[in-house]
């Protein structure tokens, strides 16, 4: 008998060292570049559950006790050894933080999302290191409250463990507060020992084709935030009328845009959507999303999980056009190919709402006068025309510079070595990078966790060695102080508050949660004077 990962995996692979048999693979990196789920072999499981325990998304099931959705991923787990036979490896270390070489440390992080949240929660195993978290925004966990979809309610349980990090009583939070704003890089340095940015890769990249500026393009990040309730969007109006939108770009992101926009209103109702998106999709017309690719079936940037996930969506019909491109021999390409080509073979239904699958088509031209009319694309067959009112851009990120930091403006992330940040190739003292800001877009929210590890090993490391530039004041970063400059600063208390007001408002309506989206909002829910 044997456990098994699921759709959910977030591969941060906690599961990885206290499986006793090191029967999971693939082993991450902290730069990402590894399979977007973890498989355990049947042959080698002891059937000892210890990874169920660890796993902070409830990804892990016994096989007997798979639910009905999730069954196919017996047979993948199996099927990934049988062209990657597990072999012996030698017994990883347990990770432990490095010896201080001193009494006390002081770090400022810079973000409150995943990879911060991993950095922190590593950064208070040292004793005597102090933690400072700031974020722009009054609430915490980044891309899990703003980039996961709705109906993934199962991944946001990850906030969990981010919780117990900022719980920690050598953690001192400071959410509303804008860094490079309210408090500039140089009075962080000035009050900390080291500081650690943890910002992201906030810019969608463009597609750099005419019409790209018309109202109806926008980039598919910009959606998800506005559906996930971001202060930043919360009050755009979208014109969902509409009955095609076409999605360029097939990542996961593009499948979880997809998903939404023809997803039953009254099954988003239970989810944590933002109240002004459940209205506006419930008023929509959409019938149609074309998910549009350039490259075969795959190549397709979408994870297994989610492309399976899409198959069960009810009343919705998986089309798939366009040229599939050979099948590979690898395991993960193969079995994208696999489950699109049976996507293919399915015969249509009489749902009245579909996800078009387009491979081999590459976007040319956004065509329209005053507004969005239709996208011209490149295919095999020669220039095409989808007629659509809304196209959503889904081809990547970028980090954006910041202040009194190196920025490698082709990357679009700030240059690093295992964290530690650059000038000319040269170290500078004391400042560090994790998560996306530092390795690029790539992983998905557990990857974080390894990534913000060498980070934190690398600080701890120059603590150690003696390093690290010497603060110029004594005293911490004080709320008080930020509230002289007409800051209002949203604490831990604070943010619990917003969360517990949210809970309690969607309990009313048997939701999660229903999210309070307005700023000014948000801090009065804290409890801030505004």
């Amino acid at each position: 008998m044997a456990f098994v990962i699921t759709q959910n995996c977030c591969t941060d692979a906690s599961c990885v060292p206290v499986c006793p048999v090191d029967c999971i693979r693939p082993v991450p990196s902290p730069a990402g570049e590894t399979a977007p789920m973890l498989y355990i072999d049947p042959r080698s499981c002891v059937d000892c559950g210890a990874c169920v325990e660890v796993c902070p998304v409830g990804a892990i099931y016994h096989e007997d006790e798979l639910p009905e959705s999730q069954t196919r991923f017996k047979a993948i787990n199996a099927e990934y050894f049988a062209t990657e036979p597990l072999t012996v490896r030698p017994s990883p270390a347990n990770w432990a933080p490095p010896a201080l070489g001193r009494d006390q440390l002081r770090v400022a992080v810079v973000g409150a999302g995943p990879a911060a949240c991993y950095a922190i929660s590593d950064l208070v195993r040292s004793p005597g290191v102090q933690v400072d978290v700031f974020d722009r925004l009054p609430t915490p966990f980044g891309l899990v409250r703003f980039g996961v979809a709705p109906d993934h309610q199962r991944t946001k349980d990850v906030s969990q463990v981010f919780e117990t990090a900022l719980s920690s009583p050598n953690v001192t939070c400071f959410f509303n507060v804008a860094i490079g704003g309210d408090l500039t890089h140089e009075e962080l340095m000035a009050s900390h020992d080291a500081v650690i940015y943890a910002v992201g890769a906030s810019q969608a990249r463009d597609l750099g084709i005419p019409g790209e500026d018309l109202p109806g393009s926008m980039a598919a990040s910009e959606f998800v935030s506005w559906y996930n309730g971001h202060p930043d969007h919360a009050e755009r109006q979208l014109e969902l009328d509409g009955p095609r939108v076409v999605v360029v770009g097939n990542g996961n992101v593009a499948l979880d845009v997809a998903r939404v926009l023809v997803s039953n209103p009254d099954q988003l109702a239970t989810t944590d959507i933002a109240e002004h998106a459940l209205i506006q999709l419930g008023r929509g017309d959409v019938r149609e999303v074309v998910v549009l690719g350039r490259r075969g079936a795959a190549d397709g940037a979408f994870s297994v999980g989610e492309l399976l996930a899409l198959g069960s969506l009810p009343g919705v019909d998986i089309v798939v056009e366009g040229e599939l491109g050979p099948r590979p021999d690898d395991h993960e390409r193969a079995l994208k190919f696999d489950i699109v080509t049976e996507y293919a073979q399915r015969p249509r239904t009489s749902a009245d709402k579909r996800i078009v699958l387009r491979f081999g088509s590459r976007p040319t031209k956004i065509v329209g006068s005053e507004r969005v009319e239709g996208l011209e694309v490149q295919d095999a067959t020669g220039t095409a025309l989808i007629e659509t009112a809304m196209v959503l851009r889904s081809v990547g990120y970028r980090g954006v510079p910041i202040d009194g930091l190196p920025f490698d403006d082709d990357a679009g992330v700030v240059p690093n070595a295992a964290g530690r940040v650059l000038r000319g190739g040269v170290p500078v003292p004391g400042v560090y990078v994790a998560g996306w800001i530092k390795r690029g877009p790539r992983g998905v929210i557990g990857t974080n966790r390894l990534c913000a590890r060498e980070t934190v090993t690398s600080l701890l490391a120059d603590a150690r060695a003696g390093t690290l530039p010497q603060p110029v004041s004594a005293d911490r970063v004080d709320a008080d102080v930020l509230a002289a400059r007409g800051v209002a600063v949203v604490d831990l208390a604070g943010w619990r508050h917003i969360d517990a007001a949210e809970r309690h408002q969607g309990a009313a309506v048997s939701r999660p949660r229903v999210k309070v989206v307005d700023r000014v909002a948000m801090l009065t829910a804290a409890g801030v004077t505004v």
